[in-house]
Order: C-alpha cells, then structure tokens, then sequence
C-alpha cells in the first residue's frame, strides 16, 4: 500500500535562520534588530549584469552592449511586429537546419539571431513600462472618483429621505396659535386659582388676638382636665 502522506515542498527556499533570529519580535521592540544596509551609491552588480546607482530604469541597449535592430525614431509597435516575424522567419530556419543539416555552423549563428530578437522584444516591452503604470494609475483614479461619485450620491439620496421625513413631521404637528391659546388660557386659569386663594386668606373673619385667645382657653381646659 502507497503512503498516503504528501509531502509540501516551498517553490521558495527559506531565509536562512541567522537572518530569521536577528529580527525577532522582541528584538524588534527593543530596537536591537539590525538597521536595513544603506542605499548604494555607486555600481553593483545584479543578475551578473553590471549596473550604476545613475543608470535609468530602462538603459538603452548601447549601454548594455547589444546591437541595435532598428533605428532610434521608431514606431514600436510596428518594430514589435516586425521583430515578431523575424523571430518566427528564424525559428523556421533553425527547424529546417537540424533536419537537413543538423552539423551546420550556421545553426550557432541561428540561436543567437534568435537570442538577440527575443532581447530586443523584451526591450521594447520594457520600454511600454511607464505607459502601462501611468495608464494604470488613471484607470485606478477613474475607478476611485467613480466610488466617491457614487458614495455622494447615495448620501444625497439618504438626505433627501431624511429631510422629507422631518417635512412630514412638521406638517403632522399642531399649529402653535392653538398651542399658545391653550397655554394662556392654562395659564389665566391657574392665576384665577392662585388669586381665590390669596383672597380666601385675606378675608378670614378670625383676627389675631381671637386666635391667641382661643389658644390660651384651650390650654387652660386641657391643663385642668389633665
């Protein structure tokens, strides 16, 4: 019976652990990790091709030590076709060198005419790098200003609901010269009220002295009869 276990292999190798161990989170925290290395300054050298700190993101192909195809002022996607054809045109050659005369020296010859055809393809399409991130920044703008445009309007709608739910509630609200007019009626009632009482205090047919009188008896009486 098979072993039914499989084994997951990384398409990546793994950083090596010196490396790994230097950044841990607490080294991290403590600021004893290592600082990233400094930018260069002068040349280095990438993919075993030599470069400078002042080279372009796109160096030309003299630079690079490679023939040049076709001239200067060029329309690329002319060349890109015509560099298409020559490289299919090559490739036949080559098929029919190795079933004719597969000792040839003119196959060398072959590949590296193919070589330099795929080479100056790359070029070209390298050279439509900064066409294709400026057109992908306005395409990702177009898509923001779209978002923004369509949040706006959908906030706009919501207000205009909520605004014709406060118009609704202030048609189904009482008109205020009938709420004044039960309010100062409220109020002449309760001033009516407050004037009785003050009046019914004032017209007290007991005086004074009769009061205190009336009190001294009463305490004479409860006293004897206590």
């Amino acid at each position: 019976m098979a072993n039914s276990d499989t084994i997951q292999v990384s398409s990546l190798p793994l950083p090596p652990l010196q490396y790994i161990n230097l950044y841990t989170d607490e080294n991290v925290r403590r600021g004893r990790a290592p600082k990233p290395p400094p930018p260069i300054l002068d040349s280095y050298s990438m993919f075993g091709n030599g470069f400078t700190a002042d080279d372009t993101i796109i160096r030309p192909l003299e630079a690079q030590g490679i023939r040049r195809l076709y001239p200067q002022n060029f329309d690329r996607r002319r060349e890109l076709k015509k560099l298409n054809h020559s490289l299919l045109a090559n490739f036949l050659d080559l098929i029919d060198l190795l079933v004719h005369c597969p000792d040839s020296p003119k196959r060398a010859e072959k590949v590296e005419d193919l070589s330099l055809l795929f080479i100056h393809i790359h070029h070209l399409l390298n050279e439509f790098r900064p066409h294709q991130a400026r057109e992908t920044l306005r395409v990702m703008m177009e898509l923001q200003k779209r978002q923004r445009i369509e949040t706006a309007l959908r906030f706009q709608k919501h207000l205009d609901r909520v605004q014709k739910i406060l118009q609704h509630a202030l048609q189904t609200l009482p008109d205020t010269s009938e709420l004044d007019c039960k309010l100062s009626i409220k109020t002449e009632t309760m001033d009516c009220s407050d004037s009785l009482s003050s009046e019914q205090q004032n017209t007290d047919p007991c005086s004074t002295n009769d009061r205190i009188m009336c009190k001294m008896i009463d305490d004479i009486i409860t006293s004897n009869i206590f």
